[in-house]
């Protein structure tokens, strides 16, 4: 890549960080305009804002992902599955374009996810895949559906109330996913 060209993905990058961290204008165009590059810039880096918003919280993904292995070694399937989504949705909770981009690639004609954010998919997947070896999770059930599952869970509000009954929702959902699973190994 060239200098300018890695320059203005930086750019973009940052405009990016700062205009998600706040309230207020997150549109593709304000970010372009605050990173002082054209809307055809920004979109020859990233074709989509799904693309855009997964780069700029690459590092919580690549925790997520990294996390798989560790969990599937002390955890068993379902409970490491369970520990992994929570963690999942507590990010997305923290963060709502994050889960409003999680819920755009999980709809009917959105890119899949394995286009946008591989890494997420290949996690949400080996867990997917463990839990089928154990038949601890229902068969058939694929990564997307347990991605548009978790999306209403985003949703709920943020007081403590609403906390307690995302909590709640949480565990119905996992109940709903691994009704074999261990009810001692549910995450806390």
């Amino acid at each position: 890549m060239r200098a300018d060209a890695r320059s203005n993905r930086l750019r973009i990058l940052e405009a990016a960080a700062e205009a998600l961290a706040a309230p207020g204008d997150t549109s593709l165009k304000s970010i372009a305009r605050r990173a002082g590059v054209g809307q055809g810039t920004l979109y020859r880096h990233f074709p989509t804002r799904e693309s855009l918003v997964f780069q700029v919280y690459g590092d919580e993904v690549e925790d997520l992902a990294g996390a798989v292995p560790t969990l599937l070694r002390n955890l068993g399937p379902a409970a490491a599955l369970g520990a992994w989504l929570e963690r999942l949705l507590r990010l997305g909770r923290r963060t709502p374009e994050f889960a409003d981009a999680i819920r755009a690639i999980t709809g009917a004609a959105a890119p899949t996810c394995r286009e946008v954010c591989p890494a997420l998919l290949d996690a949400l997947s080996a867990l997917v895949t463990a839990n089928e070896r154990a038949g601890t999770i229902q068969p058939g059930t694929t990564p997307d559906d347990v991605l548009l599952l978790l999306g209403p869970l985003w949703r709920v509000g943020a007081d403590e109330d609403e906390h307690a009954r995302a909590g709640r929702l949480f565990d119905v959902l996992l109940r709903g996913l691994c009704p074999a699973r261990d009810s001692r190994a549910t995450p806390a």
